[in-house]
């Protein structure tokens, strides 16, 4: 029987990653899917877009970029998804199909859609209208699936928090006792319901209307494996893994790093306003400057936890990304929120560094540390 999924968010970026893969991984003759796409927001905006997804045409996903050196620009109709759900104009649909149709669920609300706030914390939220929150919403579909059909569940948080599995556990259960939820549902919920942390790279540059999206070929989807846990796809950019740190670290200290020292140079040196990523890297003195950051600074720091090779393919991939031809990334845009920013990307990887080789020195990344 097909791995049903159920979605909550309807972002361009799902389109371009989750949405693709699992089309992909279907096409190829793998039980994944349908995906039931659900809006969490209220008001009419994005309601062209639910209504857009039931289309059996299914929606166009550009993929445009390098990828090994060479230009790509394809596209493919993504047709994973079956079906789309309002929460607060289908709520009665959505309990049914949470509760008996759904063996995987993904969402990427965002970091500001965890947020709970108080009314949703009250006991009374466990019953009557739609809760406002996300949280709150999954813990009222959990609720329902435990009364009705307690099977296993998996669910795949997509949002840019790191251990988010972890987290939005931490949520519902924090959430769960406000509301006094009994036992029973406490040690199903922690029994048999898988929430992984994950990690997904891609940029997605641009949405059609009123469905799609363009994106650059790079894509990751990294997933940890937890005990008891069932793979539900397979996928050449989904990596099930015990190790995801190593996938955070490389992300964060060699792509968003390499974002955050361009940005630097940027604001320091009167740069043109508009400047894109794409345009900086074509000053040879800027580009060369930055490939002997990752050399000296970077990789020698990967190194000092035995992870040389990684870093020097992933900075070799993170190039051929910054070079993309259709992708027009300003440096302005990267530089908002410059100086937390230069704490998690750089101050964090010294401090990872100097636990692994105390003395290597990387002078320029910590010049860069100290310029907030």
């Amino acid at each position: 029987m097909a791995t049903r999924v159920l979605q909550f968010g309807t972002s361009r970026f799902l389109q371009a990653h989750a949405d693709l893969f699992i089309h992909e991984a279907s096409a190829s003759g793998q039980d994944i899917g349908p995906i039931t796409v659900v809006k969490t927001t209220q008001g009419a905006e994005r309601a062209g877009r639910i209504a857009a997804f039931a289309d059996p045409a299914g929606f166009p996903v550009r993929i445009r970029g390098l990828s090994g050196g060479h230009v790509v620009d394809a596209e493919v109709r993504v047709k994973s998804v079956a079906l789309a759900y309002d929460a607060y104009l289908n709520w009665d649909q959505l309990q049914d199909r949470f509760s008996c149709q759904t063996e995987v669920v993904i969402c990427n609300t965002a970091e500001a859609g965890y947020t709970v706030p108080e009314q949703d914390r009250q006991p009374s939220t466990a019953t009557g209208s739609v809760p406002s929150s996300f949280p709150a919403k999954l813990l009222r579909l959990l609720v329902c699936r435990h009364r009705s059909n307690p099977a296993p569940l998996l669910i795949l948080p997509c949002e840019l928090i790191v251990n988010n599995g972890q987290y939005l556990r931490g949520i519902l259960s924090d959430l769960a006792a406000d509301w006094g939820l009994g036992a029973g549902f406490l040690e199903w919920f922690a029994r048999d319901v898988t929430i992984c942390d994950t990690l997904v790279d891609r940029i997605v540059s641009e949405a059609l209307e009123p469905i799609g999206a363009i994106a650059e070929p790079y894509a990751l989807w990294a997933i940890r494996r937890s005990p008891g846990m069932v793979e539900p796809f397979q996928h050449p950019n989904v990596v099930y893994t015990e190790n995801l740190e190593t996938y955070t670290r490389l992300k964060l200290h060699i792509l968003n790093l390499g974002h955050t020292w361009l940005a630097e140079l940027w604001r320091s040196t009167g740069r043109a306003p508009n400047e894109t990523v794409r345009e900086i890297l074509s000053d040879a003195a800027v580009r060369n400057a930055l490939l002997s950051l990752y050399r000296d600074e970077v990789v020698p720091g990967f190194a000092a936890h035995e992870l040389r090779a990684e870093a020097t393919r992933y900075i070799a991939q993170t190039i051929e990304r910054f070079d993309n031809p259709f992708l027009n990334h300003r440096i302005s845009d990267i530089a908002q929120n410059h100086a937390p920013k230069i704490q998690s990307r750089v101050g964090d990887f010294l401090s990872w560094v100097a636990s692994a080789e105390p003395s290597l020195t990387l002078p320029r990344l910590r010049q860069l540390a100290g310029s907030v």
